[in-house]
Formats: structure tokens, sequence, C-alpha cells
């Protein structure tokens, strides 16, 4: 007599018995630990899902975003918008991409390349992972070091050793629950908001020129200058170790595990996603437009630095605290992207190696690896040094990002993971084409750098 086997819990059943045998969850202290009502109001519900869209949107935004923004208004006034903007929408879908894939298979994109893929590519997709993360932290740490610099004078090299000290932050509010660490990125957001909005308003651009700076324009492609720039626009925009982020902490709602509950947590985690990076597009066009107003076709259009941008603002327009709340909108800047690179970090080693190390620890040795080079720089080359440095980590980020993205338009593409919610036809059309066109421009990148 033979015994029939055990059915697969019901979530095992809905994605082909793709969680069999699987690790612990992502972010295991924070798993499952925001509850969702049932049956409640579309606002009730909305507010249960808000939160994780803005942890991802920071990484739109953070100071490795400044420099290609800065230099592409100053030198072609509001015409990169487009590329902004594109390159927004692009970011709208492969976020909503990784969301649904770890609704649907409880599995973070990390967790999902290692059981998939062999045992040594996925060991290199894991260092290829720690090495943008790590180049990721390293804008961080510049961005936070240069602003410290700009309020205080603190000497590069000690900002750069400050920044070290923000780990006790992740400590604390760890401690406190999931929900406190999305307070306080989104009050760093709104923080540099307002200082954005401050400098548009003091900055008074060409509204109609805004406008039409939103339509793409063939000089984008004819233009070898502008192309370059606009690419590195975009390479800078959409961060690898986002699309690893968000698979995992939109795991922290208690979600229904059903057919029904799964598809109401896509519709408003992706309603969360979608406004969270519209508010993304608003900084990085805000950086842009008022670099454009203040700098281009002036004799300061070749302004590409961050220290050069906040020395020149407020004698350019006239306004005494436009320079002081721009290091204060890039401070926060930094501080916020440490948070989530914290997070990252951790989800990509669990997910990979299925290891655990305590946060405190796996954040002090992300620290170091950014901080060692960034010391040095500073201490050997200065200023300048250390904004050249900036722009290297953004080409070790574009390097990775294709190893990120097409993993993950693959798994959602396909029925056995997937199961109904595997992207149609119209969907995996559409995702492959901008995983092609990213994969494209940041070879062209790359090879234009190198050449």
């Amino acid at each position: 007599m033979t015994t029939q086997p055990e059915p697969l819990p019901l979530e095992e059943q809905e994605t082909g018995g793709w969680l069999r045998d699987a690790p612990s969850p992502s972010l295991p202290e924070s798993f499952r630990t925001i509850p969702v009502p049932k049956g409640q109001s579309f606002w009730r519900m909305m507010w249960a899902f808000a939160g994780p869209g803005m942890l991802v949107a920071v990484g739109y935004m953070d100071p490795g975003n400044w420099a290609t923004d800065l230099e592409g208004g100053a030198k072609f006034g509001y015409t990169l918008l487009s590329v902004v903007l594109i390159s927004n929408f692009m970011a709208m879908l492969l976020q909503h991409l990784a969301l649904k894939l770890g609704i649907v298979t409880g599995r973070d994109l990390a967790q999902a390349c290692r059981d998939h893929y062999s045992k040594p590519v996925a060991m290199v997709l894991w260092v290829l992972c720690e090495i943008a993360i790590a180049a990721c932290d390293l804008a961080e740490v510049i961005g936070s070091a240069i602003a410290l610099n700009l309020l205080f004078g603190l000497p590069l090299v000690w900002g750069v050793l400050f920044t070290a000290a923000d780990v006790l932050i992740i400590l604390v509010l760890q401690n406190h629950g999931f929900r406190w660490i999305e307070a306080i990125v989104v009050a760093l957001i709104l923080t540099i908001g307002g200082c954005f909005c401050y400098e548009l308003i003091a900055s008074h651009p060409d509204w109609i020129a805004v406008g039409a700076g939103l339509i793409p324009s063939p000089r984008i492609v004819s233009d070898p200058l502008m192309l370059y720039i606009a690419i590195g626009i975009m390479g800078a925009t959409v961060m690898p170790h986002n699309l690893y982020l968000h698979s995992s902490i939109v795991q922290t709602r208690a979600f229904e595990v059903s057919k029904l509950g799964k598809r109401s947590a896509i519709r408003f985690a992706t309603i969360d996603s979608t406004v969270a990076l519209l508010f993304a597009f608003f900084i990085n066009g805000a950086i842009l437009v008022v670099s454009a107003a203040a700098f281009h076709g002036t004799e300061h259009s070749n302004v590409a630095d961050i220290g050069d941008a906040y020395k020149l603002l407020s004698p350019t327009l006239g306004a005494g605290l436009a320079s002081t709340l721009f290091a204060v909108a890039l401070l926060a800047s930094g501080v916020n992207s440490t948070l989530t690179g914290t997070m990252a970090g951790q989800i990509v080693m669990e997910g990979f190696l299925n290891i655990r190390l305590k946060p405190w620890l796996r954040r002090l040795v992300t620290r170091l690896i950014a901080i060692v080079p960034a010391v040095v720089v500073a201490v050997v080359a200065g200023e300048r040094g250390v904004g050249k440095l900036l722009v290297l980590s953004q080409v070790i980020l574009s390097m990775q990002l294709g190893f990120a993205v097409i993993p993950l338009v693959q798994f959602t593409s396909e029925k056995a993971k997937m199961g109904e919610f595997a992207n149609g036809a119209w969907m995996k059309g559409v995702a492959w084409f901008v995983a092609a066109v990213i994969v494209v421009l940041n070879a062209y990148l790359l090879f234009a750098i190198f050449a």
C-alpha cells in the first residue's frame, strides 16, 4: 500500500512548487510584521502598503544622480529632462516586476537567483552585486562627506569617517520596527523635496521651456556629447540594488497568501511604488531644472561638480539660502541612501549565500569597503579626486545593472515560477525591450569611457 504525498501548501501550488526547501525569509526580523486589513476601504489598504516605495525611491535620488543631472542642465538646459522622465518610466516597470516577484513567490531576487542558477553562476552574480552595492555605498559616503564639508567645513577625510557612525542609526531603527525606518526615510525625502521647492522658486526657470524639455528631442541622439550625458543620466537612475531591495521589503506586509490576496497586494504595492518614483522624478528633474536655470548659457555652463554648484548657486540666483539648502538636501540624500543600502546588502548576502550576519556587522563590512578608497582619494587628491571617484562609482553600477535586470525579467516571465501572475505577452515584450535598452546603453557608456 502506497501513501499519497501531502499536498503542497497553497503558495507552492500557485508557483509550481518553487518554494520547496525555501531558505529563511528575507529580512526575517521584519518579515510579515506589518498587518494588512481585510475588506477595508481603498485608503486603509493603501496606508497598509505605503512605505516600501519610498525606500526604493531613495536609490533614484541618491548623490550619484546629482552630478549627471547638474551637468545635463548646465550644458544643455532643459533638453535632457525627457531622459530623466523616460528613465523614471523604465524604473517604474522594473520595480513593478521586482515587487511582483516578491509577493507571488515569497522570494527576493537574490534568493530566486540562488534557486534557479548553478552554484558557480549564483556566486558570480553575488560577487557582482556586492561590488555594485559597495559602489553605491561609496557614492553615499562621498555625497555625505561633501555635504558635511560644504555645510560645516569638516575636512573630507573626517566627513568620510563620520559617515561610518550611521550604522548606529540602523540598529536603533531596526529595534523599533520597520515602520520607523519607513518614517525616517519619508521625513528625509520630504526634506529634500522642500529644499528643491525653494531652489525652483529662487531659480525662476522658464516653465514653457521646462514643458518642452519633457518631449524627447532628436538632438539627444545626434549630438555625441548630449547622448553621452543622457546615457549617464539613465545609468545613474536605475539602480540594481533597488531590484533586490524591493522584492524583499514588500514581504514585510502580512497580506493574505491566496490568489486574491496576492493580486490585491500587487495592486497596492504598485501604486505605492509608482507614486514614490514620481516623487523621485520631481527631485531629479528639479536638480536638472535648477542647474539649467542657474548655469546654462552663462560662463558657468561647464559646472558638473557638486562643490562648484554649491558655491555658485547663491551668487548666481541672488538667493542667500540656495547654496545652504542645496547642501542640506545632499546630506539628507546621503543619509537616506545609507539606510536602504544597509538593507540591500543584508538581503543580497542572505539571499545568495543563505547565511546571516548581524546587521551591524554587515553594515560595518560594507562601510569599510567604501570608506577605505574614499579616505585614500580624499587624502591624496582632495575634493576633485573625490568627485571623480563619485563618477567612477556610477560606472561600476552601470556595469552590474544588466546582471540584475535580465534575471528579474526572466523569472517574472516564467509560468513555472509565477503561475497565472507571469508577465503577459505585452508586458514580456516591453520588459525585454527595456532590459535590452539598458544593457546596450550602459555598454555604450562603458565603451565611450574606456575607449
